[in-house]
């Protein structure tokens, strides 16, 4: 099994807060603002806290020891704070803090995030080439070879902040939060979307506005690499789904596009559009199964700012572009699954997933009495099917030779919360994530 050591900071810190963050979602960059109330815990509230140990072991980082937690609810109903830190056996060492949706007294439509991380790894991995000879394949492309990458320690460096606006009309006409009750995990209240697609009558529109910066260190014994960015972001997203949490109907769109200036050290300016779409059928119960859902997502996207020139020894680079960590990127927790973090980048890119989601009518989990405390609501199969690629430019190329994955995966709500063991199986590796909340 393969797994990011950056995202296992992610993974830790989705663990210990599992309680604490059911508005988090995993994609996009925007979420629908929210409380939930369990019936099962009324009383309860929606404040929750957890302090929590753990340890893991991974081929990237040997035997790690870290603490992870955070509060939600304290001071405002939907604010989530968490912090986690983790060192290994092999020299990993990380911090990570996180506040999210933060809603300012004076601008009730306004949620500020702010988060950030330090940390230095023993295998950083980048799928990339800083120069290669022309109509040859290249580290990161469609067509490259998986062992075709640079691998050493170094550092792993980011900031993130943003600000969401949510829109005055569909579902948010009145309250910029939305409320939902669920029984068992399943949504009891009203939905806020999924039978109409009209976003002046239901469903949720939010803008962004987002800056964020990282910073990538390779110390190769000839000398450090490194990687800086910089970029803006402004993207708009329209949610039509009746629990975004875990969507059985409806659909949601998101539009962005990403600019970096070229300010401080960031080494070129570029510009990264994308869109995305996701659309959820449900099956409705079985005899087993308390939901079935299909859900299908698509992304796709192009960096318009790129180009290529050649050296005097022939060689060709690529300027104005994102580095390979960024924009048309394939591989990891999220798209493409069966394949390690930033496998496939290059110019341009498409993927499509469609996945069966079977909530079973049985919990062994919420059976265990030491296990309570995590009130696990339901338990669900998930097998899912993925299929992509990277190309050199928006064109004919992009629609052929696609790589394809398929997998599996066990997911429990956890007082409202997705977490998800998704396991992926290509020509290439067999890659298991953990994760909180749903891939779309």
């Amino acid at each position: 099994m393969k797994y990011s050591t950056p995202f296992k900071t992610f993974c830790v810190l989705a663990l210990s807060t599992l309680l604490l963050a059911p508005s988090l979602q995993a994609r996009p960059n925007t979420s629908v603002k929210n409380t939930l109330t369990r019936e099962e815990n009324p009383r309860g509230g929606i404040k929750n806290k957890l302090i929590l140990p753990y340890a893991f072991s991974s081929e990237s980082m040997s035997f790690t020891m870290g603490v992870g937690g955070g509060t939600k609810g304290y001071g405002q109903e939907q604010l989530l704070l968490g912090a986690t830190a983790f060192g290994s056996t092999d020299e990993a060492i990380a911090l990570f803090l996180g506040m999210w949706d933060y809603r300012p007294s004076f601008a009730n439509r306004f949620f500020f995030s702010a988060q950030g991380m330090v940390g230095h790894y023993p295998k950083n991995r980048a799928y990339t080439n800083v120069a290669f000879q022309p109509d040859t394949v290249h580290a990161g492309s469609n067509d490259s070879h998986m062992d075709d990458y640079a691998e050493d320690s170094g550092y792993d460096n980011w900031t993130d902040f943003k600000i969401e606006y949510v829109m005055p009309w569909g579902s948010s006409r009145n309250d910029s939060m939305q409320r939902y009750t669920l029984k068992g995990g399943l949504l009891q209240s009203s939905p806020v979307g999924g039978d109409t697609w009209n976003p002046l009558k239901n469903g949720v529109t939010t803008l962004l506005l987002r800056q964020y910066n990282r910073y990538r260190s390779f110390e190769f014994h000839s000398g450090d690499r490194d990687a800086t960015i910089h970029p803006v972001q402004f993207a708009i997203s329209y949610n039509n789904t009746d629990f975004p949490g875990n969507p059985s109907k409806g659909s949601q769109q998101y539009l962005g596009v990403t600019q970096d200036f070229g300010w401080l050290d960031s080494p070129y300016e570029w510009t990264f559009i994308e869109f995305e779409a996701s659309k959820y059928f449900s099956l409705g119960s079985s005899d087993w199964a308390r939901q079935r859902i299909i859900a299908l997502n698509v992304w796709t996207g192009d960096t318009p700012s790129w180009d290529e020139e050649t050296g005097p020894d022939g060689s060709a680079h690529i300027t104005d572009r994102p580095p390979f960590y960024e924009g048309a990127t394939l591989g990891g927790f999220y798209r493409m699954r069966a394949y390690p973090m930033d496998r496939f980048n290059d110019r341009s890119v498409i993927y499509t997933a469609a996945e069966y989601r079977y909530t079973l009518d049985w919990n062994p989990i919420g059976n265990i009495s030491w296990l309570r405390f995590l009130k696990s609501d339901w338990l669900q199969l998930v097998a899912f099917a993925e299929g992509g690629r990277v190309a050199n430019d928006y064109g004919s190329d992009l629609f052929k030779d696609w790589k394809v994955d398929g997998g599996f995966g066990v997911r429990s709500m956890f007082s409202g919360a997705v977490v998800r063991l998704d396991v992926g199986f290509s020509d290439e590796t067999t890659t298991a994530w953990v994760m909180f909340g749903h891939p779309f």
